[in-house]
């Protein structure tokens, strides 16, 4: 049980919101972000199941696709909802500071507590505590949060007494923590802890469908936030978004819609206001096969161009649905040069095996 005569510290936390209201169809809301596609109506419909339960989840995806979102969207369906949501980034901190940012510590404990503070664990009794980038943990670190969850008690640095806390985990991270385990950065024990709800975000790129519903919604919200005129897409703008592999994700869009809030001239935003990356990357992504091409000629592009975009010929293999020696096959038929993994040097296909 908390310390409650002890002063609370001040803490970076936001208060809860009602749970997003859904909406008809195959359109909902996800933290106040339209959901419209088919992989994040499945990660909605899994976080609504677990949400409910004490379960430790583990997010994982790239930077920028919306962990936290899907964070808070779990704390705001379960019944812990009247409680804090506290989040803390691992990458930020390191050893000693993190440790006193997750536990606290006691007046005098080292030379310059010259007050208690209270930790992010107190502070999210009842509630939620979110660690992103949780990889970033060191291992000594890592050792007093399993304990912590595992008996649900903790000392302050430079403190004698247990405190009882009962607080849902919920941890995210871009890198893949079994891989982590594996060369062990990573305790395992702690792993399994942490990942007994397991939800997977999917980058944008996968989700294209969403990215034009996604671009109009985040072009009212900074229109209203700056207090602009009304303005709209073009339709060519909107393709080329669709068309973009967004490295940054979901971050990435929002921060390009916000710039041309600002900066575009007119009532519509053209191509011209889309910033030279966008621009410059729009058909890196296509395979053009001109009119009176053979079949054969169109495969050895088509093959040479998953080469090219793809890291390995077994991820090729995969996104082509064939076998890995049916890929090898075709290379070697066609005389495709492929790269050595690392060097950048290529050889000829006959070289393959």
């Amino acid at each position: 049980m908390r310390d409650d005569t002890a002063p609370r510290a001040q803490h970076h936390t936001r208060r809860r919101r009602p749970p997003s209201e859904v909406l008809p169809s195959d359109v909902r809301t996800l933290g106040g972000a339209v959901v419209h596609s088919t992989l994040m109506r499945e990660v909605l419909d899994l976080v609504a199941r677990v949400a409910p339960s004490d379960a430790s989840v583990l997010l994982t995806g790239e930077s920028g696709v919306g962990k936290e979102i899907v964070a808070r969207a779990i704390h705001q369906l379960s019944p812990r909802v009247s409680r804090d949501f506290v989040a803390i980034n691992c990458a930020s901190l390191f050893g000693e500071t993190l440790e006193n940012e997750l536990f606290g510590h006691e007046k005098g404990a080292f030379t310059s507590a010259d007050a208690q503070k209270l930790g992010v664990f107190e502070v999210a009794d009842g509630g939620t505590l979110f660690l992103d980038e949780v990889n970033e943990m060191g291992t000594t670190c890592q050792a007093k949060v399993l304990r912590a969850l595992e008996r649900r008690e903790f000392r302050r640095l430079g403190g004698t007494r247990k405190l009882k806390v009962d607080v849902r985990i919920v941890a995210a991270t871009n890198a893949d923590l079994s891989e982590a385990v594996r060369t062990h950065q990573f305790r395992e024990d702690l792993y399994y802890r942490l990942n007994v709800i397991h939800i997977h975000i999917p980058p944008l790129r996968e989700r294209r469908e969403a990215i034009p519903l996604m671009a109009q919604q985040f072009l009212q919200e900074f229109s209203e936030k700056y207090r602009t005129r009304s303005r709209r897409f073009t339709d060519p703008v909107l393709e080329r978004f669709s068309l973009y592999a967004w490295p940054g994700n979901v971050r990435e869009l929002r921060n390009v819609v916000e710039s041309l809030v600002l900066t575009a001239r007119g009532e519509q935003i053209g191509l011209r206001d889309l910033p030279a990356t966008i621009c410059a990357s729009a058909h890196a992504n296509e395979i053009r096969l001109p009119i009176g091409m053979t079949l054969r000629e169109a495969e050895k592009e088509i093959v040479r161009r998953y080469l090219e975009l793809y890291p390995t010929r077994k991820a090729v293999a995969e996104v082509l649905d064939i076998g890995l020696r049916t890929l090898h096959a075709k290379i070697k038929a066609y005389s495709l040069p492929l790269r050595r993994a690392g060097t950048g040097v290529s050889r000829r296909a006959k070289t393959a095996r």
